[in-house]
């Protein structure tokens, strides 16, 4: 792509600046970022997934490496020491130039160890920043994660760079081709397994590439807000289907959610109405405004559906004020998205990592930040019939304002979300999923 080749000597000239900042700040002369390394299985001769440290992938798009290395101080070139090992048992990653590899000055490993040979010897005033402290620890490093360096660069990474930007819009691409194909899957009656593989397939992405794991929930299964079994078996009748799934791109992730009624039914007229106000949401992300308040605003729209659909009958100010909502609706409106699904940095202040806890009522919020110009948000509102909120609210004063033989109707479709990844400019959005054409 050539946009990533246009913009990435910009977004490494900004990865530099901050670089030089917070360690003429702290006092450090570099940061040793370590890709991690692949961890084995209790009692066995396989290993997990390997998972690239966020802070390492920053910098250029290698994520399926382990035991890669970084040194950067600001102002010279960054070191690459790449592995690259002789191995008969397991395909080896070529380094192959590209965009980014002039910007490195690389050095290749054969084996992990090699690496104690290419770090200097005197690493008093060198910060490790990973996952594995006990390297650190054998390698030298006295400074192993500092707060300070860790919050600095957490807060900036919610200001997206061109290139970040550029990865997240391909992300999505991909992620639509695959909500595509689920949905045409879900309406011939496929299995949520069946449904996962015409994912992955349209995806070109396997389970271990994704984001996270998907949710592929049919029927009351979408009632369960992290349902990621996969039954093999159809249900026997297809009432609903809740999607939850992202993708991969130079290690950064889309986030999509959709929500379907097998036929055109009440609750059909129930995903339209949720996914209009979706929409209100996403075109309220404003620069200089309150994550918060567009999270409790949510809240109001929420209960002039639930009123509207007869579930509720109370007027939405009253719905509120008592907590009903949330019974319908338990988890927050969103969060930062990037480099991680729920990136860094969304409970920040400022870049000393003050923090801003979520509202007490509202304590599953994921970001208490404030919007601004070049944040990525996820808006995914939901309203749910979940057995146990149900049956707290039914014992619960509030019981009497439910319209329960509505809510029981609606038990067997599980729930509803619609989710969009937004870039936030100064003084418009970008509602990323909805240009690759997802209704």
């Amino acid at each position: 792509m050539k946009d990533l080749a246009k913009h990435y000597p910009a977004h490494i000239a900004e990865l530099q600046q901050r670089t030089a900042i917070i360690l003429e700040r702290e006092n450090i002369n570099a940061l040793v970022i370590h890709a991690g390394q692949v961890g084995k299985i209790f009692l066995d001769d396989m290993y997990y997934p390997f998972k690239t440290n966020p802070h390492f992938k920053a910098w250029l798009p290698i994520i399926d490496t382990p035991n890669c290395w970084l040194i950067v101080n600001g102002k010279d070139k960054p070191v690459l020491a790449f592995y690259q090992p002789t191995d008969f048992w397991h395909k080896v990653t070529k380094l192959a130039d590209d965009y980014w590899t002039a910007f490195f000055d690389i050095k290749l490993m054969s084996n992990a160890d090699d690496i104690s040979a290419i770090l200097p010897s005197n690493k008093q005033n060198m910060a490790y920043i990973g996952a594995h402290q006990d390297v650190a620890q054998n390698l030298g490093f006295e400074l192993i994660n500092p707060e300070l360096v860790l919050n600095y660069f957490h807060y900036h990474r919610a200001y997206k760079t061109e290139y970040d930007l550029v990865c997240l819009r391909e992300a999505n691409r991909i992620a639509v081709v695959g909500h595509n194909a689920a949905k045409d899957a879900f309406y011939s009656k496929a299995s949520e397994f069946e449904i996962q593989l015409a994912y992955l397939q349209a995806t070109g992405q396997g389970e271990n590439e994704m984001p996270y794991g998907n949710i592929i929930a049919l029927n009351e299964n979408a009632a369960i807000l992290h349902y990621t079994v996969l039954e093999q078996t159809k249900p026997l009748q297809h009432h609903s289907f809740l999607i939850d799934a992202g993708a991969n791109f130079n290690g950064y992730a889309a986030d999509i959610t959709r929500t379907y009624a097998f036929e055109e039914n009440e609750f059909q007229l129930l995903i339209m109405a949720m996914n209009e106000m979706q929409l209100e949401l996403g075109q309220s992300l404003k620069a200089n405004s309150s994550y918060v308040d567009l999270h409790i605003t949510n809240h109001y729209k929420l209960a002039a559906i639930l009123k509207r659909f007869e579930l509720v009958n109370l007027e939405p100010e009253a719905m509120v004020a008592k907590g009903i909502t949330s019974a319908f609706y338990p988890h927050g409106l969103g969060h930062h998205l990037g480099l991680q699904v729920h990136d860094m940095g969304g409970f920040m202040a400022d870049e000393t990592g003050t923090h801003v806890p979520a509202p007490a009522e509202y304590p599953f919020l994921r970001t208490s930040r404030d919007i601004e110009s070049k944040q990525v948000f996820t808006i995914e509102p939901g309203l749910y019939f979940i057995d146990q909120f149900l049956t707290d609210l039914s014992s619960s004063g509030n019981s009497k304002y439910i319209n329960w033989a509505k809510v029981d109707s609606f038990r067997k479709f599980g729930g509803i979300r619609i989710e969009d990844n937004i870039i936030v400019h100064d003084s418009s959005v970008e509602n990323m999923t909805r240009d690759c054409k997802l209704s």
